[in-house]
């Protein structure tokens, strides 16, 4: 047929108006006008052809998103479908040697035997087991900075508090234990895996877990050479079943005063912080976050 009285407005309206054509009409539409590039993201690997587009935000830092991203609070960085997560506060228990306990500085990165996956028993001087629901942490740990590949090699410190609420190295009759810290070093896939306890809750927040990210196993022995502070935290549905138990009835009750929305670290927002859980209180949980850092 003769489409040369067809001007290229109406070309484009029928184009568009066909759905298969409507995504790969738009793509072409952007990149002939050369305003908005394609960026890949997810291992390193090609992409879906996700538009991504980057901007300035009022702070003064470029925030970039993508079809799949997001973009948070400030400090946070999206790039296609990964995100830097957001620097939070280590909180007053980081045992990582930038506080003291009752016996003096408190820094688990120092001890033999902290480099381990299971971190429910102390390693010496402690000898103490946390009691609680069996719970597996399975978090990928991303480069941002270098299209979202896996940080293999990369290494985590990770604590949290046991299901009565207490942290060790610091509550009372604690600050000789350490149960429920460890470091990992990222797989080839950048994953570390813990295994441990459902933790508790404890009034003030809401349940979570507290975590630094080092470039390095060699660099984790030194709070000085960590590259990204933060917390996650899970589904409601999965608090609810877990303190529904018996063991945990003192974190039902708190839990009970709380939410996201008041929670001072939460508050704004849990799209990066919030773990996907499987599983249940009989046979354990499986937890997984991927965790976007710049290294």
């Amino acid at each position: 047929m003769d489409h040369s009285h067809h001007s290229l407005a109406e070309d484009l309206e029928r184009m568009l108006a066909t759905q298969t054509s409507r995504r790969q009409s738009l793509r072409w539409l952007f990149a002939s006008a050369a305003a908005v590039p394609l960026a890949s993201c997810g291992g390193g690997g090609g992409s879906s052809g996700d538009i991504v587009a980057s901007s300035t935000t009022s702070t003064g830092s470029t925030a970039t998103t993508g079809s799949t991203g997001t973009t948070g609070s400030t400090g946070t960085t999206t790039t296609g479908t990964c995100a830097v997560i957001p620097e939070e506060t280590g909180g007053p228990y980081p045992g990582d040697g930038t506080n003291s306990n009752g016996n003096g500085i408190a820094n688990a990165l120092a001890l033999s035997g902290i480099v381990r996956s299971d971190i429910r028993t102390s390693v010496a001087p402690g000898s103490k087991t946390a009691a609680g629901i069996p719970t597996t942490l399975k978090l990928q740990i991303v480069n941002v900075g270098a299209s979202c590949a896996s940080a293999a090699g990369a290494a985590v410190y990770l604590w949290h508090c046991d299901r009565d609420g207490n942290y060790s190295m610091y509550a009372s009759g604690l600050t000789s234990e350490n149960y429920l810290r460890g470091v990992q070093e990222a797989d080839s896939t950048g994953t570390v895996t813990f295994t441990t306890i459902f933790p508790g809750c404890y009034s003030g927040r809401m349940p979570h877990i507290h975590f630094e990210v080092y470039p390095s196993l060699a660099k984790a022995t030194s709070a000085a050479n960590r590259v990204k502070t933060s917390q996650f935290t899970f589904p409601m549905a999965t608090l609810n079943e877990a303190y529904a138990t018996t063991a945990y009835s003192t974190s039902s009750r708190n839990l009970a005063s709380m939410s996201y929305a008041t929670d001072n670290v939460f508050s704004d927002g849990t799209s990066l912080q919030m773990a996907s859980v499987s599983g249940d209180p009989v046979n354990g949980y499986v937890v997984t976050l991927t965790i976007g850092v710049s290294l």
